[in-house]
């Protein structure tokens, strides 16, 4: 396999700079709402992650309302760089719900930030897909990145060209399909 590419390595880092992770929505004044507020206003303090805690150890708390903590703790633990810790929280949350699409679209992400694994990221981003991502062209965009590291060239263009379709204001895939150069066709 080679190595990562100048293309994978600056399309890494446009995720830390120009994207928000998918943070599950909770309704009510819980533990879990501000949980869910800490990752969406990107507040990664201990005292955010212990809320997190707490809500995914409230007994009372819904089934779904614990899935969402799951993935927002893993969110602010990506953000403090812990990875470890936050695959370890999106498999819990993919684990009580296998169809929870922001679960296999912030674990991808993580393991995209940590450049290891292009195959199972493709796999996590197209679930993430199949199951309805709020975020569609961030998941087509790193699965392109993952098609690259892997030496797909012709994947990774297609589902960066489809992350520029699907949100043609975001500029981070719009510029990096520009790099590409389309030679051939098919049927002569």
């Amino acid at each position: 396999m080679r190595g990562l590419s100048v293309f994978a390595a600056i399309a890494v880092a446009g995720f830390a700079a120009g994207t928000a992770p998918a943070a599950i929505s909770v309704v009510g004044n819980s533990t879990a709402h501000a949980c869910y507020q800490s990752a969406l206003n990107e507040r990664s303090r201990p005292s955010d992650i212990r809320v997190c805690t707490e809500a995914i150890e409230d007994r009372l708390i819904t089934g779904r309302d614990r899935v969402a903590s799951h993935v927002n703790r893993g969110i602010l633990y990506v953000q403090n760089g812990d990875y470890a810790r936050a695959i370890a929280d999106y498999d819990q949350a993919i684990g009580l719900d296998s169809r929870e699409p922001e679960a296999y679209l912030n674990k991808g992400l993580a393991l995209l930030h940590q450049r290891e694994n292009p195959s199972e990221i493709v796999a996590l981003l197209t679930a993430a897909i199949e199951y309805g991502t709020r975020e569609p062209a961030l998941a087509y965009y790193g699965r392109g990145v993952a098609h690259e590291m892997n030496g797909d060239i012709s994947s990774a263009y297609y589902d960066i060209r489809r992350a520029t379709d699907i949100d043609p204001e975001w500029d981070v895939p719009a510029r990096d399909l520009a790099r590409f150069r389309v030679v051939g066709g098919q049927g002569g």
